[in-house]
């Protein structure tokens, strides 16, 4: 009788295979000879765990190096994931709130590791080894990731991405490229004692400009800020819940993901009163922190008062920076 139930099982798959396949203009019966023929998989080549290996290749002997680098490749690998998750957001394809609060759980998720993690890159390299290596990566820097550019502009509304003291210089009639040009990190890109572009940034705008302008274009209506009032408004539990989420991946990616950049660039480049210059030549002690840039996703679920403390809080939180 087991036997008979096993039959009829399989043979139910072979109908539903062949519906499928058939769907396509396919024979199910040519992509079953071809798994006679198909090799099992193992974890190290799903994984690709050679190649991925194989892609750590410090610029030069100092033994910390590796460190960064490969610390630099998993950020990216989380950046991902959030981008993957950001078009799931954004595509309209989700419409249950449950759904919408799971998604964003997962965002916080990845930015909690990324920041929880960055200790790694704070407290696990030697001093005297990270100011070995740096000077081999100019004009390089952590800036240039074009990956989590793509993650502030999938997020929200590009007027909330524009540095403050130059939100007044755009209108109506500004262009998508008048805003991209405004970007608050565009002002952060400046040599501290010329003030003109450094190498690095114009390295970046050759790169990545046009690619962060389609997707601007793209975000200018579906970014995630466009799709959350349906979620918000009905003053549910679930909704309170989804308000609380998002106003912790508000603070996640513009507050405590740019002050572990920032922890981390005091320890390393700060020598006395002096400070070393970052590899990309940019202002960063103007640049990270959240209390000059303000930048905030969902400005509407925060009140007057926390958006004039915008960073305060993680500040006293860790004060002293270094130990």
């Amino acid at each position: 009788m087991e036997e008979q139930d096993s039959s009829s099982e399989l043979l139910k798959k072979l109908e539903q295979l062949s519906a499928k396949y058939e769907q396509n203009g396919q024979n199910v019966s040519d992509y079953l000879d071809s798994m006679m023929h198909t090799r099992y998989l193992n974890y190290w080549d799903y994984v690709q765990l050679e190649t991925l290996l194989s892609l750590q290749r410090p610029k030069t002997d100092v033994k910390d190096e590796m460190i960064f680098v490969a610390y630099h490749q998993i950020t990216e690998l989380y950046f991902k994931l959030i981008l993957w998750e950001l078009a799931q957001l954004t595509d309209g394809s989700v419409t249950e709130p449950k759904v919408f609060l799971d998604k964003i759980q997962r965002l916080n998720r990845y930015f909690h590791q990324l920041e929880s993690s960055f200790s790694i890159m704070t407290k696990g390299m030697e001093h005297r080894q990270f100011n070995e290596f740096r000077m081999a990566l100019i004009p390089s820097s952590g800036f240039q990731s074009v990956q989590y550019r793509l993650i502030e502009l999938h997020s929200t509304d590009a007027i909330n991405l524009v540095h403050p003291d130059h939100v007044l210089w755009l209108s109506s009639e500004s262009t998508d490229q008048d805003f991209l040009d405004q970007l608050y990190w565009k002002a952060g890109a400046r040599d501290v004692e010329t003030g003109e572009k450094t190498l690095m940034i114009r390295q970046f705008e050759e790169k990545y400009d046009e690619v962060l302008l389609d997707a601007m274009t793209e975000a200018r209506d579906r970014n995630l800020r466009q799709q959350i009032q349906p979620f918000i408004q009905n003053g549910e539990a679930l909704s309170e819940q989804i308000i609380e989420e998002l106003r912790t991946y508000d603070q996640l990616a513009n507050v405590y993901w740019p002050l572990a950049h920032f922890r981390t660039a005091v320890r390393y480049l700060v020598n006395g009163k002096e400070d070393k210059p970052a590899t990309g030549g940019t202002n960063w002690r103007q640049y990270l922190p959240p209390r000059y840039q303000r930048i905030i996703f969902f400005p509407e679920l925060w009140t007057d008062e926390e958006k004039d403390d915008w960073g305060k809080s993680w500040v006293l939180e860790h004060a002293p920076l270094e130990e």
